[in-house]
């Protein structure tokens, strides 16, 4: 069986990659087609990317291309439908939200084509973004401006989502989404979320931790707000996103650390150590980190929002805040001082979004579609 699978561009290391990454090492033999590939900015990750069979399209020639990711979304169905995967029996294309058009991509009359969604573009449809559009004026010129484009965008982005002979969702949220924007049906198959096979064996510690991608629509300066005014103890990590790290340290008080980017390992033992670990991000998608907290039995603060309300179980495994607001938070934290979250029912729950589960959910999509 001959598989190919399809990626926005490779310039970060979050959730989508995480899909990606276990995708092949299912089938490691399976090129993998991408606009743009800029290893350096993955971080402690690119040792790993480095050795995968990597395709890019002609804009890898282009150029300051690690500076022109956004503005490449206006030419994303002619960079894509460049990729002839006609020789292919199975394309997997893992669409995480970026372009509109990755499944523009060239199938045969045989191929088997599916599409795994991490969400339909946000800045298309209304959902926060990492970029400040409505902070600085001409930013908020360009966002007006860009109506016209935008509009085009969402009319390839929905043609492109009627390609896929099979489409998954990584959650109900985004399954909704799905619905809603592209009026298609999909198999929800939750992200692969990698558990340490041995928790590190660590005591809890009086800090609580947030962190992950810092990107404006995580909302960490709400976990900072909070800290700050209950003067507790709160480690940060992850990676900037358009200068929002620099925003949450102008506003952080003394009880907060910022530990920057991290490895797998280092993430495990901070989670492990941490009395709770603390997610706001609005309209998430699905929430890997809030998952591998519960993994390492800690239990998780969040606000009742997007794919979280799928993973974090009120008053088991974690506590939900209600309104992306400081007081709420404030409250929510109280309340999980108080709560019994259990260490063992947070391992056991993690347990079911562990990553053989979705490589066996895959594989069986692949097999009874694939005749």
């Amino acid at each position: 069986m001959k598989i190919a699978f399809v990626h926005d561009y490779l310039k970060e290391y979050g959730g989508a990659e995480r899909v990606l990454e276990t995708l092949h090492e299912i089938w490691p033999k399976a090129p993998i087609y991408t606009s743009v590939y800029l290893p350096k900015f993955l971080g402690p990750h690119r040792k790993r990317v480095s050795k995968w069979n990597i395709k890019t399209s002609f804009l890898q020639h282009i150029p300051m291309k690690g500076k022109l990711i956004s503005p490449f979304r206006l030419i994303a169905p002619l960079i894509f439908r460049s990729i002839d995967l006609s020789g292919y029996d199975v394309v997997i294309t893992s669409a995480a939200g970026t372009y509109t058009s990755p499944n523009f991509v060239k199938t045969g009359k045989n191929t088997l084509h599916i599409c795994y969604y991490h969400t339909p573009p946000r800045y298309l449809y209304g959902y926060p973004t990492a970029a400040p559009w409505k902070k600085v004026w001409w930013r908020k010129i360009l966002f007006i401006l860009g109506q016209v484009p935008m509009y085009f965008l969402r009319k390839f982005d929905y043609e492109a989502a009627q390609k896929p002979d099979i489409v998954i969702a990584n959650s109900e949220e985004v399954k909704s989404r799905i619905k809603k924007f592209y009026k298609r049906d999909a198999i929800v198959v939750y992200p692969p979320v990698d558990i340490p096979k041995q928790v590190p064996n660590v005591k809890k510690q009086n800090f609580y931790v947030a962190g992950g991608r810092l990107a404006r629509p995580k909302r960490v300066d709400l976990a900072i707000k909070a800290a700050n005014k209950l003067q507790i103890p709160l480690k940060v990590f992850g990676r900037d996103f358009q200068n929002y790290a620099g925003e949450l340290k102008k506003m952080a008080g003394p009880t907060i650390e910022f530990l920057g980017e991290i490895t797998d390992e280092e993430k495990w033992q901070l989670m492990a150590q941490a009395k709770g670990f603390i997610f706001p991000a609005e309209f998430e998608d699905f929430g890997i980190t809030p998952v591998e907290a519960m993994a390492v039995g800690t239990g998780v603060i969040a606000l009742k929002s997007g794919g979280v309300k799928e993973t974090v179980i009120e008053g088991e495994t974690g506590v939900f805040f209600d309104e992306p607001k400081t007081a709420s938070m404030v409250k929510a934290i109280k309340k999980y001082e108080k709560a019994n979250i259990k260490e063992e029912a947070c391992k056991k729950h993690a347990q079911s979004f562990a990553k053989d589960r979705f490589i066996k959910e895959i594989k069986k999509i692949v097999r009874e579609n694939n005749n």
